[in-house]
């Protein structure tokens, strides 16, 4: 009598493996968020693009750009990709250009973290960082020095995620059916923040020509184009622009929720802390806009928030308290640098700004006539000013000195006789810290959720200590 066959054995089976890392894009998961949405009367659900295989969203229209520019002819073999990105972009694109043979450089701003600027170069890229207080046409701001290498650099590719119509494309293909099947064509809001445009554009476009009733929702950092704003600096990374993309339409939005850092660094640790899900700043800014929006709504609606990206590469910045201090996004116990500040006298401002095209004299001028000693040098005046846009200090003391060597320096510009910046300090910082920081300068500059606000001089804390004093003994 023969033996019963093995199955195992019987019959051949395929592995279940993929073909390379870029197949495992896509067909992320969601999951409810029934901690941080429990007050609301709506579903809640997050799609979670930390699964992709570089981390974040971005991997989508990364390998949907290279293979377009592959079939136009746009990249060659042993070419090189150049993109200005805030990180995640360019994660996707080292990973297609380590499967497919091609160099890498990337233009990143100075606010983004070292974690996103050393993932980048673990990859075998090669990273330029820029400043971010520069308008875009600038030489030196990110999207001019793309262009400038994209130029020098012999057979090079930029995908330009901000104006390629693969980057959309992409989101309308898979991203968009992903969530309507998903929910089941349940999905009534989506909510999503604006960077390039080109994720909420895509998702917008499938999920309104299924149901043209779905509310497309877009979540903008304070100060951004996309809400209003000039396109001024904030620290939250990889959303909000200082210009239009044409990835983005606009017209799909019906509605758009402006959203401070606070309120995303706030909401990011949030999720982090009740969902046991790490995410980045970003996705705060989408999260807290999502409960904006799900406050007003009934339990008939279901809200999908798109969470573009991981926090692991946040760790030094929005997961560190010291560093949420130093920027004014925490606060201690006790008396705090914010308790300095309120108690000056009324009748000064506290915070007197110069830009460094101004002339000396003029600036001198401002500081006679409004009885201070010192002015804040800032490439802008226009409130609320960010602390990247501090670029020095001039004090009537080094003006002085330098006057009296020679009288025509009042005639020179700002930037040519201002001193350093004077140092930072978070707006929640307690007074022995504020106390150190002036042992070694006159002055510190305070910041409230990233932006400076004030300025304290050592006699403003003599000032304090003795008034707590004279209470003490009352």
């Amino acid at each position: 009598m023969d033996p019963t066959p093995d199955p195992a054995r019987a019959a051949p089976h395929e592995m279940d493996v993929a073909g390379s890392l870029l197949d495992l894009v896509g067909n992320t998961p969601m999951v409810r968020l029934g901690r941080v949405g429990a007050g609301l009367e709506c579903d809640l659900i997050a799609k979670v693009e930390q699964f992709n295989p570089g981390g974040s969203v971005k991997d989508r229209p990364a390998i949907a750009m290279i293979d377009a520019a592959e079939r136009d002819g746009l990249l060659e073999p042993g070419g090189t990709i150049v993109e200005p990105t805030s990180g995640n972009t360019g994660v996707g694109l080292a990973l297609v250009a380590a499967q497919r043979g091609y160099r890498c450089i990337f233009v990143m701003s100075d606010k983004m973290s070292t974690e996103k600027v050393a993932l980048l170069r673990a990859y075998g890229a090669e990273v330029v960082v820029c400043p971010t207080a520069v308008p875009p046409e600038h030489p030196d701001s990110y999207y001019s020095v793309a262009d400038r290498l994209t130029r020098e650099t012999p057979n090079s590719f930029r995908p330009d995620q901000y104006s390629n119509p693969h980057n959309p494309a992409e989101h309308e293909r898979s991203t968009g059916p992903e969530i309507w099947r998903q929910t089941a064509g349940r999905v009534t809001h989506f909510v999503a923040g604006v960077g390039t445009g080109g994720t909420i554009t895509g998702v917008a476009r499938h999920l309104k020509a299924m149901n043209p009733e779905v509310q497309i929702i877009a979540a903008d950092p304070e100060g951004s184009v996309f809400s209003g704003g000039t396109g001024r600096p904030y620290l939250v990374e990889g959303v909000g622009e200082d210009f239009w993309p044409t990835t983005y339409d606009p017209a799909l939005i019906d509605r758009t929720v402006m959203v401070t850092d606070a309120e995303s660094f706030e909401a990011a640790r949030r999720v982090t802390r009740e969902e046991g899900l790490l995410v980045g700043g970003s996705c705060g800014t989408a999260v807290h806009a999502a409960l904006v929006v799900g406050r007003e709504l009934g339990p008939e609606h279901v809200v999908v928030v798109l969470l573009p990206d991981s926090g692991r590469g946040y760790l030094s910045k929005i997961y560190n308290d010291d560093w949420m201090m130093d920027f004014g996004f925490l606060h201690s116990a006790g008396p705090s640098a914010g308790d300095v500040l309120a108690a000056k006298a009324g009748d000064l401002p506290d915070l007197v700004l110069v830009t460094p095209d101004e002339s000396a004299r003029d600036a001198w001028a401002l500081m006679r006539d409004l009885g201070v000693s010192q002015v804040v040098v800032s490439v802008s005046k226009e409130p609320p000013l960010a602390a990247k846009e501090v670029s020095g200090t001039l004090d009537e003391l080094s003006l002085m000195d330098l006057a009296f060597r020679d009288a025509a320096v009042l005639e020179r510009p700002v930037s040519e006789v201002m001193r350093p910046a004077m140092p930072m300090i978070g707006i929640g910082q307690p007074v022995p810290i504020l106390v150190d920081q002036l042992g070694a300068a006159p002055a510190v500059l305070v910041l409230d959720g990233g932006h400076p606000v004030g300025v304290i001089s050592r006699s403003d804390v003599l000032s304090f200590l003795a008034a707590r004093s004279d209470g003490g003994r009352r």
